[in-house]
């Protein structure tokens, strides 16, 4: 396959970049929902704003089946929670809709985030009630981040841990992510930087190449072939365009006869052909008995069309040398969201609001049903067994055991309101590939069951 495009150095750090907005746009503050405005507008009347806070972000379950969750998009939260301002325009659509009082704009004129954050870092796996990420500071700063936190993670989590589950189906053969045409056009850059963190190799995104330096591909559609008189036209076009070592599309038409004319017009050193349609078990065994006979025994096949982690799985034995993925990637295989919350499980005790160092009080939701949390502060680890494979999330709110010292998993992200944990995506990228192969062997088996290891409260 040939390389489309490059990526622009020091794309990661545009402003407003994280989440595809514009350069001009760099404020992330109106990612957010109203009513976390008119719960600061209340607390700061009460002065229980300022009392020192701990929210975290975890999610009860997995999805149905799913036996490991990958984390996911941290990188695009510290980008947003670093933009989160409150300038001139979003303060006066503010005044203008009635949103909070003239004290609460105020106020928000000079809001910046000066708490902590730590988190899993991205890449890491996680199980239910892992507290994948906690932010501490005043009510008033933690409050304000919940949505635009859950909703990077939640879609970035999901991508990615389809992509994972793809990732272990390919069985180490190239992923092309290519789902921007199934999505929102934001969401598809964020989409295609989850997958590249969870295995995919490149992206058909121009945008997700420019922003997060993911090595770009792409040739040609079934238009650029139906465009020609002929297939032959089109294919000596393409060749004689971006060389033989192009990727040739070969099922507009008759497939057998596009792939003789395939290696006609490019010769025996034609990069690849890709099919799109058909029984491609069957149609790749086929095609590449029919390149071997005409010599072309290098030209490698890549398979599109509707794929999932599944469809995958049932190509283990083709001679197939890459695969590309769209709709299922970019909505999470049939879990577009992992479910995460965003609560409060600790704050100052009564009568020491405004003191950073202000003794907590565990609090959580305390209703029946499948809704209620554990309070506290939390730390996790995850213990191994004799071998040095994981046998328990252990998740606790007390002194952490001597034992799991070294085994901690939340990392410093942001300290005192500056980001101290930006990285580069290929370390993500790493990152997940080691704690994956940390897991039971079961937790790459694709057939359904239980997370692959329990999460321990103590």
């Amino acid at each position: 396959m040939d390389r489309a495009a490059t990526a622009a150095p020091g794309a990661d750090r545009l402003a407003g970049s994280a989440l595809g907005l514009p350069v001009a746009v760099p404020s992330t503050a109106l990612f957010t929902d109203r009513y976390e405005l008119t719960m600061l507008q209340a607390a700061l009347r009460s002065g229980a704003a300022h009392r020192r806070s701990v929210f975290e972000v975890f999610t009860r379950r997995l999805p149905e089946g799913r036996r490991y969750g990958v984390v996911a998009g941290t990188g695009r939260v510290l980008d947003a929670i670093e933009n989160f301002r409150f300038d001139d325009d979003v303060l006066s659509f503010l005044s203008r809709e009635n949103v909070v009082d003239r004290d609460t704009l105020d106020w928000l004129a000079g809001y910046r985030f000066r708490g902590d954050v730590h988190g899993y870092p991205e890449g890491e796996v996680y199980f239910p009630g892992s507290p994948l990420l906690r932010v501490e500071g005043t009510f008033a700063e933690g409050v304000l981040l919940e949505t635009v936190i859950l909703s990077i993670l939640n879609h970035d989590s999901a991508v990615a841990a389809a992509a994972s589950r793809m990732a272990v189906a390919a069985g180490g053969r190239p992923l092309i992510e290519m789902g921007a045409r199934r999505t929102h056009e934001l969401g598809a850059v964020a989409a295609a930087r989850a997958a590249y963190v969870g295995g995919f190799t490149t992206t058909s995104d121009l945008a997700a190449g420019f922003r997060y330096h993911i090595p770009t591909v792409g040739t040609s559609a079934h238009a650029f072939t139906l465009l020609h008189d002929t297939e032959r036209d089109a294919f000596t076009a393409q060749v004689e365009s971006l060389g033989p070592g192009t990727t040739l599309l070969v099922d507009t038409y008759d497939l057998t006869e596009a792939v003789r004319t395939a290696v006609e017009v490019a010769g025996p050193g034609l990069g690849a052909v890709r099919i799109d349609s058909g029984d491609l078990l069957l149609l790749a065994h086929r095609v590449r008995q029919q390149l071997d006979d005409l010599g072309a025994t290098d030209t490698k096949i890549v398979v599109t069309s509707d794929l999932d982690e599944y469809a995958i799985a049932s190509l283990a034995a083709a001679p197939v040398d890459a695969y590309g993925v769209g709709t299922s990637l970019v909505t999470g295989s049939g879990h577009p969201t992992c479910s995460m919350v965003y609560k409060l499980v600790a704050r100052a005790a009564d009568g020491t609001d405004g003191r950073p160092d202000a003794p907590l009080v565990p609090v959580a939701k305390k209703s029946l049903g499948a809704k209620a949390s554990t309070g506290g502060r939390k730390w996790a680890a995850r213990r191994l067994d004799a071998d040095g494979v994981a046998e328990a999330e252990v998740v606790g709110t007390g002194p952490v055991p001597e034992e799991l010292a070294g085994r901690q998993l939340l990392v410093p992200l942001i300290e005192r309101g500056e980001v101290v944990a930006r990285e580069p995506l290929d370390a993500a990228r790493r990152r997940h590939i080691a704690a994956r192969a940390g897991l039971p062997l079961s937790a790459t088996q694709l057939s359904r069951g239980e997370p692959v290891i329990p999460t321990e409260f103590v």
